[in-house]
């Protein structure tokens, strides 16, 4: 009987651990400005065609002369897909021009909503915004 109560509390704890760990993965919008919408221009140095969220970096030359790493957090895969992107979409060295809502506070990153893409390609809508 004792070895039964040992299991069952064993059980109930790494059930929780996996529910703690799917909450630690998925995140709130909240770091970025949703009132706020910029366009950068830049080269693909990365994009990462994974879940919970896909994402890129584009390098960014600033009117200072200065580069900048940018990383656009984006939906999920599925949710893109709608969208008509896939993994062939974009690769590193495309030249493309992104419309973000910016991080809060400051740093070069954002929340993709629309792109145009190297082919002139257009996805995406300025008026999404993150979940």
């Amino acid at each position: 009987m004792k070895l039964k109560s040992i299991a069952a509390a064993l059980g109930l704890a790494i059930a929780l651990l996996g529910a703690q760990a799917a909450a630690w993965a998925h995140h709130s919008g909240a770091m970025f400005d949703r009132t706020r919408t910029i366009e950068i221009t830049g080269i693909v140095k990365e994009f990462m065609w994974t879940n919970p969220h896909a994402s890129f970096k584009v390098e960014v030359t600033t009117p200072q002369g200065e580069t900048q790493l940018w990383f656009i957090e984006m939906n999920g895969v599925s949710n893109l897909v709608h969208e008509g992107w896939k993994r062939s979409s974009m690769k590193a060295g495309d030249k493309v021009t992104v419309t973000v809502n910016p991080l809060r506070d400051g740093r070069p990153g954002g929340w993709y909503l629309a792109i145009k893409l190297a082919n002139g390609a257009k996805l995406g809508s300025a008026e999404a915004g993150p979940p």
